[in-house]
């Protein structure tokens, strides 16, 4: 059985040690996550595993014709062939075994003949079984198979491998890494450019695959999936937890209660003897005794207990949202068209049709996914509804008091200037945030000396979680976010969930993590090419409902419609059931009451903006210091606080009212 063992690794970048006497013992049947705070040595880790670097000492053992199949996180770019020309290029140890048995053939063939045969005869043997048992003979079926399920279609498999841009290259290479059929897999973020119809296929394919894998994910439901046992390096040792990834969380928050308990305790001793030591180390009459402390503390601190980063929670709120109506946004039959766009393949220039006569409503405190697969149209639709596209028919409309926060990586990108993080967060964030600010970016790993950088020299990355962090901080009621998890590790990602379901407004957004979608999401928009579908309820009864459908085609069943489905089938009949008259007064009585809603609202900011205004004059010295000024302002603020009550109140009393039509 092929194996790859790891004997007391350790390895050391200058002072630092990344790896610390590591062991591991991997083999066919092996299916484990390798997880960590970032920086912690997962992706050196892999490189040792693979054989591309060497460890500084210990064993690397690797059984005889055992084959590894290493991807790493990016960095990856092909050229010079078309897509399946570059996937034919991972049956390179294929085509060396063919030309071994035809040089085998030929001394079988011989005259005379090799006097002992049997060792020839033995290696053709196997090398007819690996590539019967490899799909060898199937090979371009293959290489199509593989490369449609991680996303490509039929048409792209004569293009150019050079007009991919650098997610789909990412995706070429993990294509021929899976191709490869190698007896070991070491895959480095293998699901950072992959949409939700990928992960599932490449799930299925690790839960076929008859070899070992050890992946690094940040996507928590696809380690569940895949995975029954997780690897964790911390300061730089490795310990091996049995269980799927949720199940290592569990069990290592349980350890981590312990370890916080000492913690506090050592951090205490350590305060004492600091105190004690600072307070009277130069003091003739104790100077013995601040020195025996100093070497108390010395030892302490050779043992000192480190909490790892990813296991550590932070909790941050959003601002407070601004009031807004029920109704937050209403498109009616919204339609997007790129005109004149060249086929890669034929050269053909036509137009083309994403969105056609999209109808939907969201109300206020919905969490809507956009779900659908590549170029069905989800970021098109953002972006038009974000006010960042007004190339499209039909219309939109927000509610009254909408304000919208907008992210996508393009607006991450633009973001230019000398100032460090931490002094632009400063300069934007709500006074009451900003003690919390180095917290904050800590959690969008962002920690130590990083916050001081400037902006000019983040990587793509971390531009796009600065930009979303900056986002989080602005009050508004309508969030629309484009891939917000992309560059977040898990624990960020928690961090995230949290704000956002305790977030006060509404949220719409596109993701490819099934496990944070599952998390927030309360509907779901369906986008197929021209069509659009909605679900009510969550994403697990949206995949539910599409399982029925394929099971439904299968047996031959009529296809499910592709209409909108609006709400529920109870409260269509209730509709269809109310008369001509009484539909158009209830129409009438809609429209009075969000009339009403919006002149509240705008009686509400008015008093808002009014109270602020008196609030900064009872901050002035020449008011503050006149008893008589200040008493009078003093009640001017209470009258309008009042005011901003009692309109309030009507406003909620108008939103039940139209709540309840």
């Amino acid at each position: 059985m092929a194996f790859l063992q790891f004997s007391r690794i350790s390895l050391a970048f200058g002072d630092r040690d990344i790896l610390k006497n590591v062991s591991l013992n991997f083999s066919k049947g092996t299916k484990a996550a390798l997880t960590g705070a970032n920086g912690s040595g997962k992706s050196t880790l892999m490189k040792a595993m693979a054989g591309l670097i060497e460890a500084d000492s210990g064993d690397r053992a690797l059984q005889k014709g055992c084959r590894i199949g290493y991807l790493p996180q990016s960095g990856i770019v092909h050229h010079g062939c078309t897509l399946l020309e570059e996937a034919d290029r991972a049956f390179a140890y294929g085509y060396e075994l063919q030309s071994e048995m035809e040089a085998i053939g030929d001394q079988l063939a011989a005259v005379p003949a090799p006097e002992n045969p049997e060792p020839l005869l033995e290696r053709q043997h196997e090398i007819i079984t690996w590539l019967e048992e490899s799909g060898w003979n199937r090979r371009d079926v293959l290489a199509r198979q593989t490369l449609e399920g991680l996303g490509f279609l039929p048409s792209d498999m004569n293009r150019p491998v050079e007009e991919f841009s650098g997610g789909w290259q990412m995706r070429i290479a993990l294509a021929k890494v899976l191709l490869e059929c190698p007896d070991i897999l070491l895959l480095d973020e293998p699901t950072n450019y992959l949409d939700i119809e990928a992960r599932n296929w490449l799930e299925q394919f690790l839960h076929d695959f008859a070899g070992g894998f050890l992946l690094v994910s940040h996507d928590r439901y696809f380690l569940d999936v895949t995975v029954n046992e997780v690897y964790e390096l911390f300061n730089g040792e490795c310990k091996r937890y049995p269980g799927n990834y949720t199940h290592y969380e569990e069990v290592r928050r349980v350890e981590l209660e312990t370890l916080m308990a000492r913690y506090e305790q050592q951090q205490e001793e350590i305060h004492k003897l600091e105190d004690f030591i600072r307070r009277f180390g130069y003091k003739a009459t104790k100077a013995a005794q601040a020195q025996e402390r100093q070497k108390m503390l010395d030892k302490i601190l050779a043992e000192k207990i480190e909490i790892p980063e990813t296991l550590k929670k932070i909790h941050f709120a959003f601002p407070e949202a601004p009031h807004s109506g029920r109704l937050v946004l209403t498109t009616e039959g919204l339609g997007k068209t790129y005109h004149s766009v060249q086929d890669p393949v034929t050269g053909e220039v036509r137009d083309h049709e994403v969105l056609r006569d999209l109808n939907l409503v969201v109300e206020n405190g919905d969490r809507l996914v956009v779900a659908g697969r590549n170029g069905a149209g989800k970021t098109t639709l953002l972006r038009i509804i974000a006010d960042r596209d007004n190339d499209f028919t039909g219309t939109f409309k927000l509610g009254a008091g909408v304000s919208v926060g907008y992210f996508s990586q393009d607006n991450a990108e633009s973001m230019k200037g000398s100032m460090s993080m931490l002094e632009m967060l400063e300069a934007e964030a709500p006074l009451e945030l900003i003690p919390k600010l180095r917290d904050m970016l800590g959690a969008f790993l962002f920690r130590g000396d990083d916050v001081y950088k400037s902006i000019d020299v983040l990587s793509g990355g971390e531009k796009s979680r600065l930009a979303l962090l900056r986002l989080l901080l602005r009050p508004v009621n309508l969030l629309i976010l484009d891939e917000p998890t992309n560059h977040l590790d898990m624990h960020s990602k928690d961090v995230l969930l949290d704000a956002l379901r305790d977030f006060g407004g509404t949220v719409i957004f596109v993701s490819h993590d099934r496990g944070f979608i599952e998390s927030l999401a309360t509907r779901v928009l369906e986008l197929t090419p021209c069509h659009s579908r909605e679900f009510p309820g969550g994403y697990d009864f949206y995949m539910e409902q599409l399982e029925k459908e394929a099971a439904a085609a299968e047996s031959g069943n009529a296809p499910a419609s592709k209409g909108t489905v609006a709400q529920p089938a109870k409260a269509e009949q209730s509709a269809g059931a109310l008369s001509w008259e009484e539909q158009k007064k209830q129409k009438g009585e809609r429209r009075k009451l969000e009339k009403e809603e919006e002149r509240l609202l705008e009686e509400i900011s008015t008093l808002e903006d009014k109270k602020s205004e008196l609030e900064a004059r009872l901050a002035q010295p020449a008011v503050y210091s006149d008893g008589e000024k200040s008493r009078k302002i003093q009640a001017e603020i209470e009258e309008t606080a009042a005011a901003i009550e009692k309109t309030t109140a009507a406003w909620e009393e108008v939103s039940s009212q139209l709540e309840s039509l």
